[in-house]
């Protein structure tokens, strides 16, 4: 598609006639179509929204119509657009392993490795994401942890096999030797949440800054 499209656009020095604003419209919603079909994303509402509001961009062309989809097709696309940085760099973790407890001082050190700056945060919020697993799923549990960075924002994410055993929020009393992770975890981070699929899930947050990476 894209190479038809950059043919079509340089035959402007000859006699074939030039793209228009509406032809670059309808060739960027079926570039958009088939990106997110890579994915396995249908939007059935992605269409060009001939010029009704237009006009209030001072163009001609039609506006690119996304919404009416569903939660589930949503997640999918802010998966998909996340998982759109590993070409950049933006994907700083992308690890398989087996969850034991030795593990996990392992996988702080690697954390901050990767990130190259101090990031107790995120140690934190990968060390209760993983604790989760080993406590409600078991110990050699496999699970794949990822951590990125996009527009200001670091994002963790660690899946497992489990679509059952979900993260409770649970208000810790003063006696309690357990239930504060995830309390500690929402302190830290902007929003978290769950992913269930048909395989598994996926427990993610995301904390404010964009720190560099150690080059």
């Amino acid at each position: 598609m894209r190479n038809a499209r950059a043919a079509t656009s340089s035959a402007t020095s000859s006699n074939t006639p030039s793209v228009t604003l509406g032809d670059e419209t309808d060739l960027c919603v079926d570039d958009l179509k088939s990106a997110l079909a890579v994915h396995g994303i249908s939007l059935p509402s992605l269409c060009v929204d001939v010029p009704t509001f237009a006009g209030a961009y001072g163009r001609t062309a039609g506006l690119v119509a996304l919404g009416n989809c569903s939660t589930e097709t949503a997640r999918k696309l802010v998966s998909a657009l996340w998982g759109a940085g590993r070409a950049d760099g933006s994907v700083l973790l992308d690890l398989d392993l087996l969850v034991t407890p030795e593990v996990v001082p392992e996988l702080r050190r690697t954390l901050r490795a990767c990130l190259g700056v101090p990031c107790a945060d995120v140690q934190l919020c990968v060390t209760e994401l993983v604790g989760n697993v080993i406590r409600h799923v078991g110990q050699g549990a496999p699970v794949r942890v990822r951590v990125a960075r996009s527009c200001g924002r670091t994002r963790v994410e660690v899946s497992d096999s489990d679509a059952r055993a979900l993260p409770v929020l649970r208000h810790a009393r003063a006696d309690d030797e357990t239930g504060r992770g995830l309390a500690l975890l929402d302190a830290v981070a902007l929003r978290w949440g769950v992913e269930q699929g048909e395989a598994g899930k996926t427990v993610w947050c995301e904390l404010a800054g964009d720190e560099p990476a150690a080059t």
